[in-house]
């Protein structure tokens, strides 16, 4: 199964960061950065407002465990977003492509 896994964080080169480690690593076969977006959240008791940027990873099932790990350790805020979403339709070449992208070596 083919899934999108989205964070964010607060700037864009932190999003690059982000990014290229997990393809890097195999973790996701590509991350695409869009921003900067507006946030607005409950934190510690307040409503914040955020700038931040997105980072939407296209990855399978099989590989989420170890890019939520990899998110988690690289990521510097203390509760991160990471969210994963099935795919449940896509072109198969594409889909074709993202596992083989982030099979295991």
């Amino acid at each position: 199964m083919t899934l999108t896994v989205q964070t964010t964080t607060d700037s864009e080169d932190k999003a690059a960061a982000l990014a290229r480690g997990a393809v890097e690593a195999r973790l996701a076969a590509c991350a695409q950065i869009a921003g900067p977006v507006t946030s607005v959240y409950h934190w510690a008791g307040a409503i914040e407002t955020a700038r931040e940027w997105q980072v939407l990873f296209k990855t399978t099932a099989a590989r989420y465990p170890a890019l939520e790990r990899h998110l988690l350790a690289a990521h510097d805020y203390e509760t991160p977003e990471i969210i994963a979403t099935p795919v449940v339709a896509g072109s198969p070449a594409y889909l074709a492509w993202i596992t083989s992208r982030t099979a295991a070596r």
